[in-house]
């Protein structure tokens, strides 16, 4: 009987272990290891961050589901991976009471996702920073809460100013970013807010609707158009502000320090502000037989 082990719940590795619990689950052992017991629906955060769906409805839990399907699951974060023929496991401590965990495992699916890499820019981030983030539940629960009690303020007549993009030069993920400007815009026609916002999209990358993959072709009122064109045209009619080719390097309260690629600098005043971060590879150590740490052989 193999051992197969995978590491991260999201869709990866939560796909990965419905189609390993299905088809080997009788036969063979299939361990999901995660550092959250629940599923997050992550593209409907979008909505959880201007107030339009409830955090509930975009999670569930995890272990009964692989009940079901044959799939065992330990709620633990993974420290170390040991992947040497003969002696292969990964160690982490149980969530909540850091208690030691052990995995052997023959086969390995590494599917963490990526490590929200706020410190990465000075100021970033809704822990310890001034901006915000949908790229987790709890935070998108803060940005949500911040964005309402900005429209509090709108409408009592003060106008404010909006600035939503990416937070590092390294920084992807753009389409979310570019989600969250998009409903954040139709939220406040929806309110009667609008004339109070001053929107702006600050990006990283090299042409607006470029996306990190070169840009897409849209099609609009039967023309086939570029992203850039299309974005451009949205952004226009709607007032939608853009600055893109630009890589923040700071934030502090109200301001957000950048420069573009050109090497110009320059300061950018926000009352709301949304930025993803860089995304990073999990700390997770891989450590060979005679104790040496072997993450830079095997792990960019």
């Amino acid at each position: 009987m193999a051992k197969i082990v995978v590491i991260g719940a999201g869709f990866a590795g939560h796909t990965a272990a419905l189609y390993l619990g299905d088809k080997l689950g009788r036969q063979h052992e299939v361990t999901v290891m995660s550092n959250r017991d629940v599923f997050g629906y992550v593209p409907s955060w979008v909505w959880v961050g201007v107030g339009h769906m409830k955090p509930e409805q975009t999670i569930f839990k995890l272990e009964p589901v692989y009940r079901k399907k044959n799939v065992k699951f330990v709620h633990a974060a993974v420290k170390e991976i040991h992947p040497d023929q003969g002696e292969q496991y990964v160690t982490g401590e149980r969530v909540g009471s850091n208690e030691p965990v052990r995995l052997d495992y023959d086969y390995l699916v590494v599917a963490t996702g990526p490590k929200l890499n706020f410190e990465g820019t000075p100021g970033l981030g809704p822990d310890g920073g001034f901006t915000h983030s949908i790229c987790s539940l709890p935070h998108a629960i803060k940005t949500r809460d911040a964005y309402l009690a900005l429209c509090e303020r709108m409408k009592k007549g003060e106008k404010v100013k909006i600035v939503i993009g990416t937070g590092h030069p390294a920084a992807t993920c753009q389409g979310a970013a570019f989600e969250y400007i998009v409903n954040v815009h139709k939220d406040l026609v929806k309110k009667g807010l609008r004339d109070k916002a001053d929107i702006l999209w600050l990006s990283n990358e090299p042409a607006l609707g470029d996306f990190g993959v070169n840009g897409v072709q849209v099609k609009r009122s039967g023309i086939v158009m570029k992203s850039e064109e299309f974005i451009k045209s949205v952004f226009n009619d709607h007032g939608i502000r853009y600055q893109v080719q630009t890589g923040v390097t700071q934030v502090e309260a109200g301001k957000i320090h950048w420069q573009n690629y050109e090497g110009e600098q320059g300061v950018t005043e926000f009352d709301f502000s949304m930025l993803i971060p860089q995304f990073k590879g999990q700390p997770m150590k891989f450590i060979g037989k005679n104790g040496d740490d072997l993450t830079g052989k095997l792990t960019n």
